[in-house]
């Protein structure tokens, strides 16, 4: 290990075998651990190998190696021998990161004797982010029992969600299956116009596929729509701030098109489409609906769909209360990353001008999102 003031990338350092992870205070059984790799360092590069992009890789590599070389120097200890209190004080540690000296520096090559782990200490923004991708290390390493406990479990940053989404505005994928499934019978068993079920269904499996704000959806025609030569289908939208992007169209959403064309009496073919013809119509013709109308019918559905669960769900009947068509979105957001979709590739697809501050500068290539996203969201219905 070198010199306390002279702290270097982990791949030029030497680990002392009392601090490198072999007989880290919370590891699991070796025998039940699905990872060849016998100490802290071999067990990261495992969880890093998963990222294909390399800018993800990068990222992801500069949260675990600032935990890593931190526990070695600051703690004396391994990776996973932390506890919930070295988490508590890294949390400190990374908005002010000290002595200045052996941690803060220019950004320079990784080979450069002048190189640091930070260029200064990090925004709550940027300290919450790198502690979700942290907690989410420990939870593959522990599903992969390579360690029995998540140190950074339940550590927030003031001001900020601790996991970069807000968990609690959105539905999870059985409060979805329970929903949805009281959509499926709104004409049948709630009184609901036929037509305004179809749309109501279509919203849903769109929606939740896509990740659209309601604006996004509302404005949207099938000229906006594009199928690639690889025959991925993708949306395009003008977001937040009149800034253009594309929206993968995964399958749910395709299926969900298609019926509700069908349900409208227009073709399923894009080469007889109108490019004008709204995706989202009213229910006496074809012109589109406004953001406000789109509010009123899906707070409508939510009312319902609590009165129907009181009885089975009564907190989820009353988290319904509190809905609005920007939980389809979070919904989406929290689906995609429960499914194994990167951090990148959720917020490249929302369309996010950042996941945090350190994060304005990953990308998920095109074909990639698509894949993963349409991975996601391969069924026709989630239930």
């Amino acid at each position: 290990m070198p010199p306390q003031g002279d702290v270097r990338p982990w791949e030029h350092i030497a680990v002392p075998a009392d601090v490198d992870g072999t007989q880290g205070a919370f590891r699991a059984p070796r025998a039940s651990c699905s990872l060849r790799g016998n100490n802290d360092y071999e067990a990261v590069q495992s969880w890093l190998s998963l990222h294909e992009a390399p800018a993800t890789q990068r990222a992801y590599r500069k949260e675990a190696e600032r935990l890593l070389l931190w526990a070695i120097v600051e703690r004396g200890v391994a990776l996973s021998s932390l506890t919930t209190e070295d988490a508590v004080a890294y949390r400190a540690f990374l908005r002010h990161p000290a002595p200045r000296s052996r941690w803060i520096g220019s950004a320079t090559a990784r080979s450069s004797p002048l190189w640091r782990p930070f260029t200064g200490g990090l925004s709550p923004r940027s300290t919450a982010y790198a502690l979700s991708v942290l907690s989410a290390m420990f939870r593959w390493l522990i599903d992969k029992r390579y360690v029995l406990a998540n140190p950074l479990a339940g550590i927030r940053v003031r001001g900020m969600r601790a996991a970069g989404l807000d968990t609690t505005r959105g539905l999870s994928g059985a409060e979805w299956g329970l929903v949805r499934t009281v959509a499926d019978g709104l004409e049948w068993s709630y009184g609901w116009e036929a037509r305004a079920a179809q749309r109501m269904r279509f919203v849903l499996d769109f929606g939740f596929g896509t990740g659209l704000r309601a604006s996004e959806l509302v404005g949207a025609t099938l000229g906006n729509i594009e199928f690639d030569p690889g025959g991925d289908a993708w949306l395009h939208v003008v977001g937040k701030g009149s800034k253009a992007g594309k929206v993968v169209l995964p399958l749910i959403a395709r299926s969900a098109l298609e019926d509700y064309l069908v349900q409208r009496r227009l073709s399923v073919s894009p080469a007889k489409w109108d490019p004008r013809t709204p995706l989202l119509g009213s229910l006496d013709g074809e012109a589109g609906i406004t953001a406000r109308r789109l509010w009123a019918a899906m707070k409508r559905f939510f009312a319902t769909a609590a009165t129907v669960l009181a009885a089975v769900n009564p907190a989820l009947a009353e988290k319904l209360g509190r809905a609005s068509p920007h939980w389809l979105r979070h919904s989406h957001a929290s689906y995609a990353l429960e499914a194994g979709a990167d951090l990148t590739t959720v917020r490249d697809n929302l369309r996010h001008a950042s996941v945090s501050t350190t994060s304005l500068y990953l990308h998920a290539d095109d074909e990639r999102r698509s894949r993963q996203i349409g991975t996601a969201f391969s069924g026709r219905r989630q239930r």
